[in-house]
């Protein structure tokens, strides 16, 4: 479904396992940000209805994510740390063009943000499957369903309002881009790194 080129080693999990706190921080950052992201297509959309209607649903779910993680941080007597950069999050800017028409534009917005649901949908089931913890075991699984419904919401919004763009071919050259990424993550505690 998500279409990924490139699966991420699941021996990523072992790193993570190495620094629980590391990993919880990160993503309650990831969260802020998927948050953030999704106001920002909203002020900068407005007169789209249907993208600001998912974008406050997204806002909301991934706010609340922020807080389910953050409440994990203090039951374990752990504390959240600051922001992280995002290197992943980073490389994947290069990728977006600058400048285009206003379609082209809103299409890059949305599949970059779906690229971004969807790598953490993946990276979200392989802790569901193989972290020895039986607590985020369950939660990222919970986790996961949630990223891929954000991830097909940006997908669909892309091919719905990319007026005169080819958003498939699109989406197959960032995909390829993508996982050319992937040969340099899977080595830190972090959800994309």
């Amino acid at each position: 479904m998500l279409g990924l080129k490139m699966a991420s080693d699941p021996r990523w999990v072992n790193v993570v396992e190495k620094n629980i706190e590391e990993i919880l921080t990160d993503h309650a950052w990831c969260e802020q940000k998927a948050a953030t992201n999704a106001i920002t297509l909203m002020v900068k959309y407005p007169h789209l209805t249907d993208l600001v209607d998912a974008m406050v649903e997204i806002a909301h779910e991934e706010i609340t994510h922020f807080g389910l993680v953050h409440d994990i941080i203090k039951k374990r007597k752990y504390t959240l740390g600051a922001e992280r950069k995002d290197p992943y999050v980073h490389d994947l800017m290069k990728y977006i063009r600058r400048g285009g028409s206003p379609s082209e534009i809103l299409v890059d917005r949305l599949l970059f943000a779906a690229m971004i649901e969807a790598r953490s949908c993946e990276r979200f089931r392989i802790l569901s499957q193989e972290i020895n913890d039986a607590e985020l075991r369950s939660f990222y699984h919970d986790l996961m369903i949630s990223e891929a419904n954000h991830y097909m919401t940006f997908i669909s919004l892309a091919r719905k309002h990319g007026n005169n763009v080819d958003v498939d071919s699109k989406w197959n050259e960032f995909l390829d881009y993508e996982s050319s990424l992937m040969l340099k993550y899977g080595k830190s505690e972090t959800i994309h790194g």
